[in-house]
């Protein structure tokens, strides 16, 4: 093996792309939790899955063993030309209405215990379906924010096992009990995410203000504010001295409605707002609401962006391409989204060179894995053995799509939803 990659060479030197979608989803079949879940569970568990429908067609009709048969993803990644894959979340965890990711943040310890019981069972799941292909998969583990040494302890045991790649939190919802992100409560939580170096995400759903849930436009509203209450995080993080007090802290923000340009105009209020706001700096214009953690940041937000965080491109469109430099390339990490019907699968290759047939190959490397390994730990050397069979040649991205090319896909990659723009233009 060794002489046969020296021979095809390194993964920023082969005529293939190391390809890591940043964003793919799994979960167990709904009965298959019930292994994973303590004892004392069981029967609650069984009263649950007799009674509950799942809202989502793609997780009850014949396309839904994507999610857990790892043999037949694992062929239909391949086909794709995905070398690694960073799992979130699907299915429906046990005691959940529907998927952690658009569900409701737990108000009380009633509702608490049998949602950390099932995120629990899916994070022990996670971790066998990631050994079923350990050089190709890292998993999210899932946790809550109201027990902080109960997080600790799961973000420890997670980082043990060596297959997974970082943690999940859901966005606070404004005035919940629990409280947000910017209190010093979490500490503990960051210190252990630092430690270990796995990364803290956030995926649009979370965090909506529980109003209007019965009224006809909820569904229409809560599109429309997909993203809203994951990107306060950001702002909260940096304004809370988070990444002052936890420099080595790596934060992800993944699928988020409006590609990557989202990232600049929030950095561009932020850095204005903290400017104002610092007893030192030149440009004070609003010292009333500043405070001793403002005065203490040595970096601006821009900056800390710069360091710590990292942006999950999900089937970014073509018009977003134009901002890469200003994100920064190596904040960015490409992703399938598989397998959600908006995402590029099974034409992640006509994405990519609908998005990237202009941009440099140095610039494609790192936004199509090279981050996404270092962020992960994923090792590119067993990568490229896996790339040189099935990844996408470098020649092949450069190629512009045609417009009798562009395929039948729901995906945003070749609509231009999220970036304001059409499909065909540039």
């Amino acid at each position: 093996m060794t002489a046969r990659l020296l021979k095809m060479g390194t993964w920023d030197t082969i005529d293939q792309y190391v390809v890591i979608s940043s964003d793919t989803h799994a979960g167990a079949d709904r009965l298959q939790y019930k292994d994973y879940l303590e004892a004392k569970w069981h029967d609650d568990f069984d009263v649950w899955a007799a009674n509950y429908e799942s809202p989502f067609d793609d997780l009850v009709d014949s396309t839904a063993n994507q999610n857990w048969d790892s043999s037949l993803r694992m062929s239909i990644l391949d086909a794709d030309g995905i070398s690694g894959e960073v799992v979130f979340p699907n299915t429906i965890p046990p005691f959940f209405e529907t998927v952690h990711t658009i569900a409701d943040l737990p108000w009380n310890a009633e509702e608490l215990a049998p949602r950390a019981a099932g995120l629990q069972a899916h994070n022990r799941w996670l971790v066998e379906f990631c050994e079923d292909f350990p050089d190709r998969r890292r998993g999210l583990i899932q946790v809550m924010p109201h027990d902080i040494e109960a997080a600790v302890s799961d973000v420890l045991e997670a980082a043990a096992t060596g297959v997974i790649g970082g943690v999940h939190i859901p966005a606070v919802p404004a005035n919940h009990p629990v409280g947000p992100y910017f209190d010093p409560r979490y500490d503990p939580l960051w210190a252990a995410c630092e430690e270990t170096g796995l990364p803290i995400h956030q995926h649009p759903g979370t965090g909506a203000p529980r109003v209007g849930a019965d009224l006809p436009a909820a569904r229409a509203v809560m599109m429309l504010e997909f993203s809203d209450w994951t990107r306060r995080t950001l702002g909260h993080l940096i304004l809370g001295g988070v990444f002052e007090r936890f420099p080595g802290l790596k934060a992800v923000w993944t699928e988020q409605s409006g590609g990557i340009s989202w990232a600049l105009q929030v950095l561009g209020q932020l850095d204005v707002v903290v400017a104002g706001m610092k007893a030192d700096g030149a440009n004070r214009t609003i010292p009333l609401f500043g405070s001793a953690v403002i005065d203490s940041l040595s970096l601006t937000p821009s900056e800390y962006f710069g360091r710590n965080c990292y942006l999950g491109a999900s089937f970014m469109p073509r018009n977003e391409a134009r901002y890469i430099n200003a994100v920064g390339v190596d904040r960015i990490m490409w992703g399938t989204d598989f397998p959600h019907e908006e995402g590029t699968t099974p034409y992640s290759r006509e994405a990519l060179r609908s998005t990237f047939s202009e941009v440099s190959e140095d610039k494609c490397r790192l936004i199509f894995g090279g981050t996404a390994a270092d962020v992960y730990g994923f090792d590119l050397a067993k990568l490229v053995d896996v790339a040189s069979r099935i990844g996408p040649t470098v020649s092949e991205i450069a190629t512009p799509l045609s417009d009798d090319e562009i395929p039948d896909s729901n995906s945003a990659a070749f609509a231009g939803l999220f970036g304001f723009g059409s499909r065909h233009s540039k």
